[in-house]
């Protein structure tokens, strides 16, 4: 029997207006995007953190130093595709990822199918192994107030043989 790992990843921006909003590698029109020290993508990071912390590979801060000019404005698809060849180099693949928008907007619906492919792409998996889902805080937080989005991820790696 092959061994398996849980990994969680949570990750919060707020929000600034004259940016562009990008989630799970999807651009939506918005007026404001998330702040952030590269495109802001609060699904992909918390997917790298899922990704690297069952694999003993720290998080996204240690791997792509906020501090670090070469990451400034990077793509957060480009992360997540670096972060999971590091995961695959240790022996580990991607069994399935639920990753969770939390926010009172935008609605992601129309957008769902184009994030978990463009997720399932960065890490050359099925589509089928990445789900991307939302959900509000009725109006509560920081999040309930429309001052940032939040996004938590699950990810359940196995080992390679």
């Amino acid at each position: 029997m092959s061994e398996l790992r849980v990994g969680i990843g949570v990750d919060a921006h707020a929000f600034e207006d004259g940016i562009s909003l990008r989630l799970a590698g999807v651009e939506l029109e918005s007026p404001r995007g998330l702040a952030g020290h590269s495109d802001g993508d609060v699904i992909a990071h918390a997917l790298i953190d899922a990704l690297l912390g069952p694999a003993g590979l720290g998080d996204i801060g240690a791997m792509f130093p906020a501090g670090d000019p070469q990451w400034k404005g990077a793509s957060s698809l480009d992360l997540l595709r670096r972060a999971y060849a590091a995961v695959w180099t240790e022996g580990w693949e991607l069994v399935n990822a639920d990753c969770v928008l939390v926010g009172e907007g935008p609605r992601i619906a129309e957008h769902r199918e184009e994030m978990r492919n463009a997720l399932a792409a960065a890490l050359e998996v099925d589509w089928h192994r990445v789900s991307v889902r939302a959900t509000t805080t009725d109006k509560l937080g920081f999040t309930g107030r429309g001052e940032g989005l939040a996004a938590h991820a699950v990810a359940l790696l196995r080992q390679r043989r």
